[in-house]
């Protein structure tokens, strides 16, 4: 198996982008990545495009071959795949993109992410969005996606003694984090009082611990490790990915404050990196909502199960902190357009191995990992990266 590197990213500003349609943002993003590879178009054997809802939000199926189409590709009948798995489709896409260098099937490839989700109303964002649970068991008795993590966060909270003010916690460092990313959604701080009596969604989760819907691509190229050097001066190797499943409805588990799909995918791109928890210095964690980043970083590793409310208000997940976390603000802050997600933690880690973050910037970054979650947990998929 070939070693794979980063050569280019690129992504778009996240938000409610009225001026810019799906196909805008999605080649915005992959134009960006390519000139910052500095390859043409005709050096790009693939593509893959992670995208949850388009056939919903903007009522547009058969991705794939509209990016390859718009972007220039078509004519040269370059192959393009769309790549669904609900939250997690952009760091899956990667993860396509990734295998596909490292058998040798391709050199140069290109991975896109993007989601239009303010075309239509929050209700019905909102039930597209829980099209990812299960429908006939949860989301047809009217479990909505933040009904099922307001579930998960009151047994977190019973259990592990995690506390309403722990989980606002989150909410402010990831906003902290936003103010300083000139790309977020959300570009200013907030208070922990912001967080607590903003309006309540689903008890315990309240507004401002919940991910806002967002439009936005993002993007990366990828190459063998040992041709890396031809187009940049800094190439990020993907040491490690790994993915995992687990069971589509919550009560099938047997802990509902663990995501073991979390915890498998981990194990295997660690095992793949030949690296430990300790070995990292910069997390993108898939904070969705609150409780989300807390199950994360006990999942991934990094804090005991029931530490992670405790780690985040005593600030070990800042950017100065024993691990940074989010420093790009998270969906919850950068913003959650939910294909380009996955794809928009590589960028951030990237940026950040380079050195090139700004005042968000770990100091000496050089191993990052991204976790992109589909579901509430169904599907995981964990990439580590390294600075070449």
């Amino acid at each position: 198996m070939r070693r794979v590197a980063i050569i280019g990213v690129g992504d778009t500003e996240f938000g409610e982008l009225w001026d810019m349609s799906f196909r805008d943002i999605g080649i915005q993003a992959g134009l960006a990545a390519v000139a910052d590879a500095n390859i043409t178009a005709d050096q790009i054997d693939a593509l893959y495009v992670g995208n949850m809802g388009a056939g919903r939000f903007i009522e547009q199926e058969h991705i794939g071959a509209l990016i390859a189409d718009y972007a220039g590709l078509a004519r040269d009948h370059v192959p393009a795949t769309r790549v669904e798995a609900a939250g997690a489709s952009g760091g899956l896409a990667l993860r396509q993109g990734f295998q596909a260098v490292a058998s040798g099937m391709h050199d140069i490839v290109v991975v896109g992410g993007a989601e239009k989700m303010t075309d239509v109303s929050d209700v019905e964002s909102g039930m597209i969005q829980s099209s990812a649970a299960d429908q006939e068991w949860e989301t047809i008795l009217g479990a909505t996606f933040p009904a099922l993590h307001a579930l998960i966060a009151r047994r977190h909270m019973h259990e592990h003694g995690t506390t309403r003010e722990q989980l606002a916690d989150v909410a402010v460092k990831n906003h902290k984090n936003g103010s300083l990313n000139p790309k977020a959604q959300f570009q200013r701080e907030i208070k922990r009082e912001t967080v607590l009596s903003s309006p309540m969604v689903s008890s315990p989760l309240r507004v401002f611990d919940c991910a806002p819907s967002s439009d936005g691509a993002a993007a990366v190229v990828l190459c063998p490790l040992d041709m890396a050097k031809k187009f940049t001066e800094v190439p990020i190797e993907i040491i490690g990915s790994g993915q995992a499943s687990d069971t589509l409805a919550l009560h099938h588990r047997k802990d509902i404050c663990t995501m073991e799909a979390t915890k498998v995918a981990a194990r295997r791109a660690f095992d793949m990196a030949k690296l430990t928890t300790k070995d990292v210095d910069v997390a993108e964690v898939h904070d969705n909502f609150t409780i989300s980043e807390i199950l994360a970083i006990e999942d991934l590793g990094f804090f005991k199960k029931g530490e992670g409310g405790r780690a985040t208000e005593a600030g070990l997940t800042s950017i100065e902190g024993e691990i940074a976390v989010n420093t790009s603000g998270g969906l919850k802050a950068r913003g959650d357009p939910i294909g380009a997600t996955g794809l928009a933690q590589a960028v951030e880690i990237v940026a950040q191995l380079r050195g090139k973050a700004g005042k968000r910037q770990v100091k000496d970054a050089a191993v990052g990992l991204a976790h992109n979650v589909g579901g509430t947990g169904a599907t995981v998929v964990v990439h580590l990266f390294r600075r070449a």
